[in-house]
């Protein structure tokens, strides 16, 4: 077997990392490859669910006894508290590793202190290989962990000229069946999906991650979360049709703000605690306006569809901008053509805290 570099090795463990994404949480993603001590690959692995082995669990059960006085190339630093699993850095020592190379520490208080651990049995750490790569592939847990609020996707759909449905109220369907599958596809990443009372009064959606072919389910859905600071959802509406868990947050539950509605940020706190990680808001203009206007959104991807209106309710009301001045600058990060419409992935430049 032919050896690898350090950096190509961090490349195969970040890809790995990449095959739990949607099934891990409140875990994080994370991929470990184990060099011997030529340099050849002896074992590789990924976090795949949460309760499930750990990366390192998994290569080091590939290689056995190869990896003594070898690598291990992981995405994040090893753990070092015993929850479902045990420490990742008790195995590492316990298998004879010389090195472990990180690209990113843990910024879990109950879980980090890894590099410590190993390196006061003798193992050389290396720390920051490949860090940005590996953080953007982790980036909706490490941002909740180091925060306390879940990382905030705004998701929405619209006509060229910025419309979300027409005059006489209809929107079925706005984009075309490609990209509402992308979308699907995209609340299979996240554990909650967020949406507003007015969205469920208005549409009455089901919220769930479905394959749109034949309307099965998928295995693992995110948490319905309805903004519904004085409890109008409906007993027979959609959302709580028992398809997946769902939460009414309503105002004399988790607090109420200046405006008496539902106090966002205390809204977020509470999803960490309940262990969301990422959250997709999708639903409605208004509730999208107040979390923009409060800097709570972390990505924006919007599904443009070639179309125009000239008149219906618009994607997004009042975020909390009066002047040019003030408006909220994006980053585009991506566009890509799904179906005959655009998908625009874009990060706001500038957030409050």
């Amino acid at each position: 077997m032919t050896s690898v570099s350090i950096d190509e090795a961090m490349r195969r463990a970040i890809a790995l990392a990449a095959r739990g994404l949607g099934t891990t949480s409140p875990n994080p993603v994370v991929g470990c490859v184990l060099l011997d001590p030529d340099g050849e690959v002896v074992g590789e692995g990924f976090h795949a669910y949460a309760g499930g082995p750990h990366a390192e669990i998994v290569a080091l059960a590939q290689a056995g006894r190869r990896a003594r006085g070898g690598t291990a190339v992981v995405t994040l630093e090893p753990c070092d508290h015993t929850g479902r699993t045990g420490p990742c850095s008790h195995a590492l020592i316990q298998a004879g590793v010389a090195r472990v190379v990180v690209a990113v520490g843990d910024p879990n208080p109950v879980a980090s202190g890894g590099a410590a651990t190993l390196r006061a049995a003798g193992i050389q750490v290396d720390l920051g290989v490949r860090a940005e790569e590996a953080e953007a592939g982790n980036v909706a847990w490490l941002t909740s962990m180091r925060r306390g609020w879940p990382y905030v996707i705004w998701k929405y759909a619209a006509t060229l000229d910025g419309r979300s449905a027409a005059a006489d109220g209809t929107s079925m369907w706005i984009t075309s069946e490609a990209a509402r599958i992308d979308v699907h596809a995209l609340r299979g990443t996240v554990d909650a999906v967020i949406a507003g009372v007015g969205t469920v009064l208005a549409d009455d959606p089901r919220l769930t991650a479905r394959n749109l072919r034949d309307g099965t389910l998928a295995i693992r859905q995110p948490l319905r979360v309805v903004v519904d600071s004085a409890g109008r959802t409906p007993p027979a509406a959609r959302v709580r049709d028992g398809a997946a868990r769902t939460w009414i947050a309503t105002a004399a539950e988790v607090g109420a703000g200046p405006d008496g509605r539902v106090d966002l940020p205390a809204l977020l706190a509470e999803m960490h605690h309940r262990g969301v990680r990422a959250a997709l808001l999708e639903g409605g203009p208004r509730l999208a306006g107040a979390f923009l206007a409060a800097g709570l959104v972390d990505k924006v991807v919007g599904y443009v569809a070639p179309k125009v209106l000239g008149a219906g309710p618009t994607a997004l009301l009042d975020a909390g901008v009066g002047t040019i001045a003030d408006a909220i600058e994006l980053e585009l990060t991506d566009v890509t053509q799904v179906g005959p419409d655009l998908r625009i992935t874009a990060l706001p430049r500038k957030r409050e805290a």
